[in-house]
């Protein structure tokens, strides 16, 4: 058996290689030419599952990512899973089987594109490394999990986090002007409420808004009640990139985040529109480095979250920035979830 940390530096070195040719790309390009269409993943017009639209700016990254893995591989055979390439992902040495693969390495390697090309919010590299137990591999299954903040052009610090096997999560920021790397400790929030706190139900983009804020209002109303004149009690954050909402929930900036977007696949269908955009497990590859932070992530019927390691599965997840914050929150969304129709497992 080989030991996953030895792959530790290696990935990190990469995540640092991808960050410094986007930013790169991103002070030298405008905001119409990294913002691009290149082409369109998956079939556009099904009923999920499909892949993301592929921008300008996430070619930049591709290049450095199979060129690092390839290096990787030399030393530990691997099958890479990433968007843009095939469903059952790429044997690296090219011409390897499968079956000797020792791993598998499931990368994102810009989550949070569109923030990220606007210059609005920053980006992350996800990376998650799995045994290869074939396709039946899932998430549950990583044994290694890095995610590294790909900061805007204005923004000096930016940081890195990772995880291996059951040990704590690790993380420093780097100041991009002096190099310096300092360590870092995350703390998510010990409130026991929302009262005052950041709470967001994901609904970046069109399509069944309305029942998603809906599902938002009531539960909100449920746990604060009536809202005083002129008074805000809860706030909400949408932002585009699940690597970073998991940052924020690890930070303490955020006290739950809900992304239902899979559960109104059938409202959608009764409209006449095609299942929108969702969350697949590229984007929660790093889970393992929340859990390990404290923060408490379940599907929507309140059982850990897991999926299948591919890039299809549309997934459903909530997170909660620790274990009292579940307890008062759950059934206010699960009642919620009922009410409104939808399947919550």
């Amino acid at each position: 058996m080989r030991d996953v940390a030895e792959l530790i530096e290696p990935i990190r070195a990469m995540h640092e290689a991808i960050r410094a040719a986007v930013v790169t790309q991103c002070e030298q390009q405008t905001v119409e030419q990294l913002a691009a269409v290149v082409t369109e993943e998956g079939d556009a017009g099904g009923g999920g599952g499909g892949g993301d639209t592929i921008y300008a700016v996430d070619r930049v990254s591709e290049h450095v990512l199979v060129d690092h893995l390839e290096a990787i591989a030399e030393r530990v055979p691997l099958i890479l899973l990433a968007e843009g390439l095939p469903s059952d992902g790429v044997v690296l040495p090219r011409g390897t089987s499968p079956a000797d693969a020792i791993y598998r390495v499931l990368v994102d390697p810009i989550d949070g594109t569109r923030g990220l090309m606007y210059q609005k919010r920053p980006a992350w590299v996800l990376t998650g490394v799995a045994p290869n137990r074939g396709p039946a591999t899932r998430l549950r299954d990583i044994e290694l999990a890095i995610q590294t903040e790909i900061p805007l052009v204005k923004q000096h610090l930016c940081d890195q986090l990772w995880v291996c096997g059951d040990g704590p999560p690790t993380a420093r920021r780097l100041n991009r002007l002096t190099g310096e790397h300092t360590p870092l400790t995350p703390r998510p929030s010990q409130a026991t409420t929302i009262d005052h706190g950041c709470v967001s139900f994901a609904r970046f983009f069109p399509g069944a808004r309305d029942v998603l804020a809906a599902v938002d209002e009531q539960v909100m109303h449920s746990l604060l009640g009536q809202q005083p004149p002129g008074k805000a009690l809860c706030f909400e954050d949408q932002y585009a990139c699940t690597g970073g909402q998991l940052y924020e929930l690890m930070m303490g900036r955020d006290r739950v985040i809900a992304d239902l977007r899979p559960l109104v696949a059938d409202v959608l269908r009764q409209r006449g529109r095609a299942a929108g955009l969702c969350c697949h497990p590229y984007d929660l590859c790093t889970l393992r480095i929340a859990e390990a932070a404290g923060v408490v992530v379940t599907d929507a019927a309140g059982a850990p979250l897991d999926a299948p390691l591919n890039l299809e599965a549309d997934v459903t997840w909530v997170g909660y920035a620790n274990a009292s914050l579940r307890t008062a929150f759950e059934p206010a969304l699960r009642a919620a979830l009922r009410d409104h129709g939808l399947n919550d497992g």
